[in-house]
């Protein structure tokens, strides 16, 4: 896609994607475990992640050893030395520790697939076929998005037998997610936290005024 996600090569963004859909195995785990213990984990792994930034930054000698494993992978900002920003690591682990912590699980790991897959899939095909604009990104790569992001919704729908409500309410999260991180740069949030806010929020909204109307509630079919 447009935008600052193409300041480094394509083969490095597909590394670097690659690398990001790894992080399906934090949803796969934390829904193994008991709520309090998986979010407990998600929260160390985000202190330890976030402690290796700060060394990474005001540490010489971490900085050395971190980049010569990971440097390719950075963006240019990652990189700055006269400003401190988090990695998208860091970015992605602070996403599944919100989206765990305060939202109902299936809304929460639904969210954050999202984030994982949609995101994935959008910067590798908006980067490559991406020709027309969409606001900060690309029309091909939002369409991909809203597509993934259906996809997910309707493998999590499959798996945990969900009320055709948690489908309709995630099919308009899904837009609702592909234009927000199409302005992401505009909206100047990480993405990996607009995507799954902006998820999680509209379908914890239209949960509320499905349960108002009489409908089926599909916020604890995950307990």
């Amino acid at each position: 896609m447009t935008g600052n996600k193409a300041q480094i090569t394509y083969s490095s963004e597909v590394a670097r994607k690659g690398i990001h859909l790894a992080s399906l195995l934090i949803p796969i785990i934390y829904l193994q475990l008991d709520h309090v213990l998986g979010l407990a984990i998600v929260l160390a792994m985000t202190a330890v992640s976030i402690t290796l930034d700060m060394l990474m930054h005001y540490n010489a000698s971490t900085r050395r050893v971190l980049l010569a494993v990971v440097g390719p992978l950075l963006r240019k900002h990652e990189l700055r030395e006269d400003r401190f920003y988090l990695t998208g690591a860091s970015w992605v682990l602070i996403a599944a520790s919100m989206s765990f912590g305060v939202f109902p699980t299936i809304i929460g790991v639904t969210a954050f697939t999202v984030l994982i897959v949609s995101d994935t899939f959008a910067a590798l095909i908006g980067r490559a076929y991406g020709e027309r604009a969409f606001l900060d990104k690309s029309f091909v790569g939002t369409i991909t998005f809203i597509t993934t992001a259906m996809i997910v919704v309707l493998t999590y729908a499959g798996i945990y037998d969900t009320p055709w409500t948690f489908i309709v309410a995630g099919s308009i999260a899904s837009v609702v997610g592909g234009v927000t991180e199409a302005a992401s740069t505009r909206l100047r949030i990480d993405d990996n936290i607009s995507i799954p806010l902006s998820f999680a929020i509209t379908m914890w909204v239209l949960t509320a005024l499905i349960s108002i109307v009489g409908l089926s509630d599909f916020s604890n079919v995950i307990p």
